[in-house]
């Protein structure tokens, strides 16, 4: 058919103006003056389902090239942004936070615009941005200097950058964004690196993290390790020049085990067997003594009285043997004969063992959250509230010493609890507020959905509601996760289908 100029008679200029003004927020936002927000949001700044569909509309109308749309799609945004804080400022928790990953699907045009309104819809003033995780970074590949792939990985996007676009959408709607990263577990592509197999944490079975972990992604690093450390520094550096709004560190532990694995009760269930965790361990030495019976209990687990005499032969110008943290009293140094000495000596280098494979932790976390530091963007740290437990002789396995993380950096405890009620999410969340000194920020994770219990779970605003109640004083509460929010479009995003 030729193209035949068409006369644009007064009705059919008519007609396309109304049209316009149907599908514009001309409509969807009187024009005797924008409403008021408690007019637009309900509790916990819910954004009522006939706003939430307007403002789908007017989406879909600017993604279709609507110049009059877009601009009244930006202006909504912008509207609902300043309602939003306003909502939140006068509403607890202050901080309102949900946890995201984002696919390679997410480049295509539209998807993070609905992604970041719909978490605008349900209240919340922060996303917590999943940017490395499995061993892959959200980083383009085009300038990705870091040892890990980037996640997008689709050819023609190597200079696709969805960070800096998710962080700012996020802002543009009144969003901060926190950058959420692995830590320690650096991912199975790192294994698989002949050149960093020094750098991944061992036991004393001769076990690494892929033989305990059941799903074989997992790789636990040595804290320890001068390469590991490069490697994750870098990462993080270039995080930071994305500039999130701040940094959360999660995977701050060990591997988890099963079954009796669970509780680690001797120096071979520790991941203490790589030569730069146990080189800083020999460091701690403060006499040969000391020094020679370390050596001892790591290669067998355990010392004698035997062992304890020949090193007291060996070095009879030392007295006691010492090492960092181990002090005596006087009735302790008053004992001489070797027998008597073996269990104190053997308890006194089992807490060593097990403060040195902690200490691995805290230093790693100190120096990946220094780059942020140097920037003034806030960390914070994600850790199970039960991960540091004593039981016991024995320690949980994941050795998680988050009592000792600072209390500058915000802590985001995982009340993942789960009893059917709210009454062990609550206990968490209590522990965590028992041992937090004074003036710590404290944003308890919760995993639930809004408006229902899933999986045993109650609904987050039953959870929510709980946690007000004997903790008023935490401002912040983030849940996991916006798959469980919304998990058609999650599905839709993870696997490219019709947005």
């Amino acid at each position: 058919m030729s193209n035949l100029p068409v006369k644009v008679t007064q009705s059919t200029l008519f007609f396309r103006r109304l049209l316009a003004a149907v599908f514009s927020s001309s409509l969807l936002i009187p024009n005797f003056g924008i409403q008021p927000a408690q007019a637009q949001l309900g509790e916990y700044c819910h954004l009522s389902p006939t706003a939430a569909q307007s403002k789908e509309n007017l989406r879909i109308l600017a993604l279709r090239g609507n110049l009059d749309a877009q601009k009244r799609y930006q202006q909504l945004l912008k509207q609902q942004a300043k309602e939003l804080q306003d909502c939140r400022n006068r509403t607890w928790p202050q901080i309102q936070a949900v946890w995201l990953r984002l696919y390679p699907c997410d480049m295509q045009p539209g998807i993070l615009d609905k992604t970041m309104d719909r978490i605008v819809n349900l209240g919340y003033n922060q996303v917590n941005l999943e940017v490395f995780y499995d061993g892959r970074v959200l980083l383009p590949a085009a300038s990705n200097p870091t040892i890990w792939p980037s996640v997008i990985s689709t050819p023609g996007s190597q200079k696709v950058d969805l960070l800096t676009t998710a962080i700012n959408k996020a802002r543009q709607r009144g969003l901060k964004v926190y950058a959420w990263m692995y830590t320690v577990n650096f991912g199975y592509s790192y294994a698989r690196r002949p050149d960093r197999e020094g750098a991944i944490a061992r036991n004393g079975k001769g076990q690494t993290s892929l033989y305990v972990v059941d799903n074989g992604t997992q790789v636990f690093i040595d804290p320890y390790n001068l390469q590991a450390k490069r490697d994750y520094y870098q990462m993080v550096q270039e995080i930071v020049r994305r500039r999130p709004d701040g940094l959360l560190f999660d995977y701050v532990r060990y591997p988890r085990q099963a079954g009796s694995d669970s509780i680690a009760t001797k120096v071979t269930d520790l991941w203490l067997f790589t030569t730069a965790t146990q080189e800083a361990l020999f460091r701690r030495a403060q006499n040969n003594k000391g020094l020679d019976l370390i050596r001892r209990f790591l290669s067998k687990g355990y010392i004698t009285a035997a062992d304890i005499a020949e090193v007291d032969q060996l070095y009879p110008q030392e007295q006691e043997p010492l090492w960092q943290g181990r002090t005596l009293s006087a009735a302790q140094k008053s004992i001489i004969n070797p027998i008597d000495k073996q269990p104190l000596l053997q308890w006194d280098l089992w807490q060593l063992a097990v403060a040195h494979a902690m200490q691995g932790i805290l230093d790693f976390v100190a120096l990946a959250s220094h780059p942020a530091q140097e920037q003034g963007i806030p960390s914070g740290v994600v850790f199970f509230p039960e991960g540091n437990q004593t039981l016991g002789q024995g320690y949980d396995s994941r050795l998680q010493p988050w009592d000792r993380f600072p209390s500058t950096m915000q802590w985001h405890p995982m009340a993942y609890a789960n009893c059917g009620d709210v009454s062990c999410i609550v206990s968490q969340v209590q522990r965590v507020v028992s041992m937090a000194k004074p003036g710590t920020q404290i944003i308890p994770a919760l995993a639930g959905k809004w408006g229902e219990s899933i999986s045993n779970r109650p609904s987050l605003e039953v959870q929510m509601q709980a946690l007000r109640q004997f903790a008023p004083q935490i401002k912040g509460v983030s849940h996991f996760a916006y798959s469980w929010q919304y998990p058609e479009h999650d599905g839709d995003r993870k696997f490219c289908r019709n947005n």
